[in-house]
């Protein structure tokens, strides 16, 4: 089936809400498209990755006091720097086949839950507590241009569908000794420039190829995903003021095992 403006809708609220949580928001694209029955395209490839970046542009809306700072966009640059560089090199590779890659995708969510679990609770057996009730907005003097760069490369484990950005992101700040908060919100600003070098990068390469009707389908998923994250964001602050990040361990588990069972 051809993508129609309702895909557009539907698939820009799974951005929307997934983006920000550790679940993988290319994965949850590429299960909705095939359960949507989206027929696979370079076009589809390319949607699932440029409206990520409308979801993006909403942490603009929220943090843009917290990102207009010089030593932030210093330490972004230097965090935005590993990904850049893995992720233009295997551009083509990631594109040509492991986007749309149901078992890949899978294995990604399966895997990364249990990962999330098992280092939750070590992490909280190593007596560095899962809540974050007395951290404050993320201030760029808390962060070090050496876990900056360590947290790039963690990041760029997620070019792999399935992964998580924000997941590997959160565990890496976690394992270098950071505040929950402090990571997650970096987590945040990091996906700024990641994101538009991503959608810059596909376009230049895809955007001769596009029909008008397709840009329209890329201009509506990029609307819903960036009003739905705003809803997101805010949801998941909240959510870490009170919990850990096991019960999204055990989403992403059971989320593969549904779905290894529809395939079966």
């Amino acid at each position: 089936m051809i993508m129609t403006i309702l895909h557009s809708i539907i698939l820009g609220i799974v951005e929307g809400i997934t983006e920000f949580l550790p679940i993988s928001s290319t994965g949850h694209l590429i299960l909705a498209s095939q359960l949507l029955k989206i027929q696979d395209s370079d076009f589809v490839k390319s949607f699932e990755i440029i409206i990520q970046l409308g979801a993006i542009l909403s942490v603009l809306v929220l943090y843009w006091k917290t990102i207009w700072n010089w030593e932030m966009l210093k330490k972004l640059f230097v965090a935005f720097l590993p990904t850049a560089v893995i992720g233009l090199a295997l551009y083509k590779i990631v594109k040509t086949y492991l986007l749309g890659n149901t078992t890949v995708v899978l294995w990604s969510l399966f895997l990364g839950g249990i990962v999330l679990i098992v280092f939750e609770l070590w992490h909280e057996r190593q007596g560095s507590g899962a809540l974050l009730s007395n951290g404050g907005e993320f201030n760029a003097k808390d962060l070090s241009y050496k876990k900056a760069l360590a947290l790039g490369f963690f990041q760029s484990i997620a070019i792999v569908p399935g992964v998580s950005r924000s997941a590997a992101t959160i565990v890496g700040g976690l394992w270098l000794g950071m505040k929950r908060r402090s990571i997650v919100e970096f987590s945040f600003l990091l996906a700024i420039p990641t994101m538009l070098a991503a959608t810059g990068l596909d376009l230049i390469k895809n955007y001769q190829t596009f029909s008008t009707g397709q840009f329209g389908s890329l201009a509506v998923g990029f609307a819903v995903s960036f009003i739905v994250a705003l809803v997101a964001i805010k949801f998941l602050l909240s959510f870490i003021r009170r919990h850990n990040f096991v019960p999204f361990g055990a989403y992403r588990i059971i989320m593969a095992l549904v779905f290894w069972l529809i395939i079966l």
